[in-house]
């Protein structure tokens, strides 16, 4: 099997506070501080197959919210070479505002998402504020109209979607938050795409969860899920906002225009090798 070339595209960037983004905060004993969260999508490709996991936030959804937006995520794929009606497949993590912002920018791609996940946001609940406050209905109507227009595939419990990429269903962030694994070159060690089911690398490492919480059990069977994907050497975690990605993965996409070149990170379990494990 080819090996792929797995890449986190950071499109945009806020300043949050952890007391509005830990569940519960206060029984920490703790003082609030303010950090940078930041917004990514991610790209799997090889020369056979263009894998795209979520899509990030349209651009009045995240002027209203107050999110800056530092690359139209549509754009960024272009200067990498991939045009929205070439992706094959988009794999949608959770649905999420800032997730599936972009879905109706790829029209020919498969849509691939937790059974649970889609259900959940076509039924009864979804409108529920607890639970309407991080979507935005037009965006579940485009997600909705995939089903109609034949292009959307459901996952159960796990799936593996190609040759070294395996789709896991977690839950606890929402109600089929997925995780997306991806081999190594020749089966070496693996990427491991958490999308929300960890947000920040603090979330594990202290046992935190988010504030955003469909099923506090499933977020915490998701941490101990993360910690055995993650425990031999070669196995790299990529949270789903830490601005630490940046920093903890080094190597950069050569040839990108300037704007995009520290945007855009490779994750690569070879070019790992030798250091700490991530």
């Amino acid at each position: 099997m080819s090996g792929y070339e797995v890449l986190a595209v950071r499109y945009g960037t806020r300043v949050a506070g952890k007391a509005e983004s830990y569940l519960n905060f206060h029984v920490y004993g703790e003082p609030d501080e303010s950090f940078e969260m930041d917004y990514f999508f991610w790209l799997v490709r090889s020369p056979e197959r263009t894998v795209l996991v979520d899509c990030g936030f349209g651009a009045e959804s995240g002027r209203r919210r107050r999110r800056d937006m530092l690359v139209d995520p549509v754009a960024a794929l272009s200067a990498l070479g991939v045009e929205s009606a070439a992706v094959d497949q988009l794999v949608v993590s959770h649905a999420h505002y800032d997730h599936i912002g972009n879905l109706h920018r790829f029209p020919n791609a498969e849509i691939v998402i937790a059974r649970r996940e889609f259900e959940f946001w076509t039924g009864p609940y979804a409108g529920r504020l607890q639970f309407a406050h991080a979507v935005e209905p037009p965006e579940l109507t485009a997600l909705a109209a995939t089903r109609e227009q034949g292009r959307l595939r459901l996952v159960e419990d796990t799936l593996d979607l190609a040759p070294g990429i395996e789709l896991i269903v977690v839950g606890g962030h929402t109600p089929g938050q997925m995780v997306v694994q991806v081999a190594g070159e020749g089966g070496a060690g693996a990427v491991i795409l958490a999308a929300d089911a960890l947000h920040f690398y603090e979330e594990l490492e202290r046992d935190r969860p988010f504030f955003v919480v469909a099923d506090l059990v499933d977020m915490y069977r998701g941490f101990d899920v993360l910690r055995e994907m993650t425990e031999d050497p070669g196995r790299l975690l990529v949270a789903g906002h830490d601005a630490e990605v940046g920093k903890r993965f080094a190597d950069r996409v050569p040839g990108l225009p300037a704007e995009l070149a520290e945007l855009v990170v490779r994750i690569s379990p070879s070019a790992a090798e030798g250091k700490e494990r991530q």
